[in-house]
């Protein structure tokens, strides 16, 4: 069973879902990894309080990689809050396999990155008007 996931994650890696640049992202993030090198770029498409587009770039191990590539598959079409609930174990689960304590950093890199893409000023605009219209319309 582990070799399956390993095809898996190195498939992730040879052929990474969603790589690339968006044209015009509502919200994007270098995050890196100074202990190895990873570097990845994600970039965000935020329409309605959804994210519609999302792509990365970047340049690391197989792990860091393959990370994100999943990881854009499973945002892709969810809300910014429920991409903002994402926890590490939701991540880890999607690798499928037993990430060693040296290797944990490269493989949430992703997440860490969506997450500070996720400060971005035009994102936390776009949430404070939507919880505004949203309060208006109750009222």
């Amino acid at each position: 069973m582990d070799d399956l996931y390993r095809d898996y994650i190195l498939e992730h890696y040879r052929r990474p879902h969603n790589f690339g640049v968006l044209d015009a992202p509502t919200a994007s993030y270098e995050g890196s990894n100074p202990l190895c090198g990873d570097r990845i770029t994600m970039m965000l498409g935020i329409h309605d309080g959804v994210v519609s587009e999302v792509a990365f770039t970047g340049r690391g191990c197989a792990i860091s990689q393959a990370s994100a590539s999943l990881l854009t598959d499973e945002i892709k079409g969810k809300t910014v809050a429920a991409v903002e609930a994402m926890t590490p174990d939701d991540l880890l689960d999607l690798l499928g396999i037993d990430i060693s304590p040296a290797r944990l950093k490269c493989a949430l890199l992703s997440l860490d990155t969506v997450a500070h893409a996720l400060t971005d000023e035009s994102v936390v605009e776009g949430k404070a008007a939507a919880e505004l219209e949203g309060s208006t319309r109750e009222a």
